[in-house]
């Protein structure tokens, strides 16, 4: 069994948007250099990726989105949301990508191809059930946690998600659905989009206490993020979830020019050694991690292989 799974390839670059959008299908290319260039690639072993059915699509999203975002891709005009993701031609065939490699990333782990996954282009953590929402079309997040679910029964999972932005499509889809473990690291919900993510929101019903939102101020640093980690450990201590799932966006690194969090890749590798662990103290080491934001390409060389280097280190 490999250690580690790394999913690259073309269909999974396509997922960008045009004309200087922050979220550019560059970024694919940077992760897949960066690795090459520190003699990680060989290492790895490489999947390729593939696109999600529109049944695996539907475990998450109302059947009448995805069939708006097949109908806009086709055209390539118009928008997604008010006006943060834009259609273009193929649209569709690159989210679904996103969420069929994720999918398969979940598969490769739980049949025992391997003990971690990376998929750098995914972890769209703002799209909703029935709608497109800062930059991510399809929650490849949503659809990989209804996947462990439906598919191979888990009754518990826990998302971690370090991104600058609160993942808020994987928040409120969940907010009262116990099985999900919920930990967000954002800069403070008053100064970023969406705006979501107070530390008073912890779940409701019968998940009241099984979500946890830390709000960092902007230019908070390292030791800060560190500090805060000591009570989310705590919090994550409490409970035997079945499977790991870290978003791991690197716009909450310190040069990112839509956020204004000042950490550095050891942030990243921090909490990838600390999931690490705690995968194979609660459940065989799963851990899947996902690339999540991040719009300055030298944040994405150094925040990724961290993570990368992290597990197959472990």
């Amino acid at each position: 069994m490999a250690k580690t799974c790394i999913f690259l390839g073309e269909a999974l670059a396509a997922y960008g948007f045009p004309g200087g959008h922050p979220f550019s299908t560059a970024r694919h290319v940077v992760y897949q250099d960066a690795l090459q260039d520190r003699g990680l690639l060989g290492a790895c072993c490489i999947r390729e990726p593939r696109q999600a059915t529109f049944d695996e699509l539907s475990l998450f999203h109302r059947r009448e989105y995805i069939e708006r975002v097949r109908h806009q891709s086709e055209s390539g005009h118009g928008y997604l949301d008010a006006g943060d993701t834009p259609a273009f031609p193929g649209v569709y065939e690159a989210a679904a990508t996103v969420a069929g490699t994720t999918v398969a990333a979940v598969d490769a782990i739980l049949d025992g191809d391997c003990r971690h996954a990376f998929v750098p282009i995914a972890g769209l953590h703002h799209a909703r059930r029935n709608g497109a929402s800062g930059f991510c079309v399809f929650n490849d997040i949503g659809v990989a946690i209804e996947h462990l679910f439906s598919a191979h029964a888990l009754e518990s999972v826990l998302y971690v998600d370090i991104d600058a932005h609160h993942g808020d499509g994987v928040f409120y889809s969940y907010t009262d659905d116990e099985r999900v473990i919920f930990l967000d690291f954002h800069q403070h919900s008053a100064t970023l989009y969406p705006g979501t993510g107070r530390a008073e929101e912890t779940g409701t019903g019968r998940a009241q206490g099984k979500k946890l939102n830390i709000e960092l101020l902007p230019q908070s640093r390292d030791e800060t993020f560190f500090d805060q980690w000591s009570h989310a450990r705590e919090f994550i201590d409490g409970f035997s979830p079945q499977f790991v799932l870290l978003q791991c966006g690197v716009d909450s690194l310190r040069g990112d020019p839509i956020t204004d969090l000042h950490l550095s890749e050891a942030a990243h590798r921090f909490v990838t050694e600390e999931l690490i662990g705690y995968a194979e103290q609660h459940c065989s080491g799963r851990l899947l991690a996902l690339g999540g934001g991040g719009y300055n390409l030298e944040n994405i060389s150094k925040g990724w292989t961290a993570v990368t280097e992290s597990m197959l280190n472990a």
